[in-house]
């Protein structure tokens, strides 16, 4: 999808996987576009355990800890995707599985056949180019109207 999907931010929830503490990585400055924007946003990181004042998780699956709210959050959340694209089919499938429906893929993080691998998996995504960092704002404008 060359220029991004406003459904994306009727979620209610959103997770950065790839979320980075170094501010020079774009995992940073989506996490920060996330809080700039005043969205609820939880960073995705295997290893840290906070990242600007968040509390992190270590996977998607972690995002809910009430295992009885836990296919209806994962229904609401959207995710940003920072990671190579070979980890990136992982995080797919995954959001898959847990019922995770709008996956945007940032710049080189886009897995091989990202298109056909998202319809088979019945999964919205949007990648090939566009960068939340650019199309975001228009996108969440569209959603809020």
């Amino acid at each position: 999808m060359a220029a991004g999907n406003s459904s994306f931010f009727a979620s209610k929830a959103f997770a950065v996987v790839g979320a980075s503490a170094n501010k020079a990585k774009y995992g940073n400055k989506v996490l920060c576009w996330y809080l700039d924007k005043g969205l609820p946003v939880t960073p995705v990181n295997p290893t840290a355990h906070e990242i600007e004042g968040l509390p992190c998780v270590k996977s998607l699956a972690e995002l809910c800890s009430d295992a009885n709210d836990a296919p209806a959050k994962m229904r609401q959340t959207s995710v940003s995707v920072i990671m190579p694209p070979h980890v990136s089919e992982q995080i797919l499938r995954q959001a898959a599985a847990l019922g995770i429906g709008h996956l945007w893929f940032q710049p080189g993080s886009e897995p091989d056949r990202l298109n056909a691998l998202a319809t088979e998996l019945g999964v919205s995504v949007t990648g090939g180019g566009p960068c939340i960092l650019v199309h975001g704002q228009s996108l969440l404008d569209q959603a809020r109207l």
